[in-house]
């Protein structure tokens, strides 16, 4: 096999994981409290991601201050508060719904760039940011199955909100990592993201007083499968995937995530996908086409200008 197909194949296997996890969220919902199954799911992965740091030698990074800060602000958000969000949305709406949600990541991020960035986006971005906002509208006013045409009820109304927010969080910490000047390896990133998210989690999960709880086994299955598959073996495919492929390449992949979340709803949850979940899920996969699309065109943009001929006027005041 190639090695592009290689990183087209691990990539969507890291994406297919993704999309899994509304279906791991949907079985911990119920049977956990949110900080208590974030935390779980840090104690298990962190001690991983530090045994796979020692099996490549890689040694903690040197930052400042100042970004020991904005790291703990990271997790608080990308780690601690997308896992919760997403457990509070599940106990209220579908998984089919929270899948497709999630997959306006990249449409999200994109505007979160243009709005605290001030970064102009191109006619692509625009178009795939009202795209994802059309699919999520789709899934939140949609008519409830077998009942009235007035919308869709409170209760799933606020479960979509908490996946959105918990998207714009995930949106926030991808943000947040463009401010960092110090390098940082993306296993280096994992294993601090995983250590700080357990330290953050670990004191409201004791305010849930977990252990007057009755045992889950679904629930604490459920974390498990979180923590060793989509996190730990998800970030080691997707990032020997994406050293393979263009980076416009790999985030056109991300489309798995919605796709593979419907996929998992029908088969284990056995949830029925509607005409307007379809039309929500083609809005959000046109979505994360156009920014794969736009990403592509800004990168061959900047491959063109930086191999262009410089002007004679430049060259000769270069050589004075």
């Amino acid at each position: 096999m190639s090695p592009r197909l290689t990183g087209y194949f691990y990539c969507t296997l890291a994406m297919i994981g993704v999309g899994s996890t509304v279906v791991a969220s949907k079985m911990i919902a119920h049977g956990l409290p949110p900080f208590t199954a974030t935390a779980l799911r840090f104690a298990i992965a962190f001690p991983l991601f530090v045994l796979i740091m020692k099996l490549t030698r890689q040694r903690w990074p040197r930052v400042n201050r100042g970004e020991v800060l904005l790291l703990i602000v990271q997790s608080a958000s990308g780690s601690v508060g997308y896992t919760v969000l997403l457990l509070i949305g599940m106990r209220l709406t579908s998984a089919t719904d929270a899948g497709v949600i999630a997959g306006t990541l990249p449409a999200v991020a994109a505007l979160v760039a243009v709005v605290a960035l001030r970064e102009r986006p191109g006619p692509l971005t625009i178009v795939a940011v009202a795209l994802a906002t059309a699919g999520v509208l789709v899934c939140a006013v949609r008519p409830p199955a077998g009942g009235p045409a007035a919308g869709a009820t409170t209760t799933t109304l606020l479960g979509n909100v908490c996946v959105l927010i918990a998207v714009l969080c995930e949106a926030l910490f991808i943000l947040l990592n463009k401010r960092l000047r110090t390098p940082v390896t993306p296993l280096q990133m994992s294993t601090l993201m995983s250590g700080i998210g357990l330290a953050l989690s670990l004191i409201p999960a004791l305010m849930e007083q977990p252990w007057t709880l009755s045992y889950d086994g679904a629930a604490f299955a459920g974390v498990a499968y979180y923590a060793l598959v989509p996190t730990v073996a998800g970030f080691l495919l997707w990032f020997a995937g994406a050293a393979r492929i263009a980076g416009a390449q790999a985030s056109a992949l991300t489309a798995f995530v919605p796709v593979s979340a419907a996929a998992f709803a029908a088969l284990m949850l056995h949830e029925r996908i509607g005409t307007a979940q379809w039309a929500a899920m083609a809005c959000v996969l046109g979505a994360v086409a156009l920014i794969a699309c736009d990403s592509a065109q800004a990168r061959r943009r900047t491959v063109a200008s930086s191999t262009a001929p410089r002007p004679e006027v430049d060259q000769k005041a270069e050589l004075t």
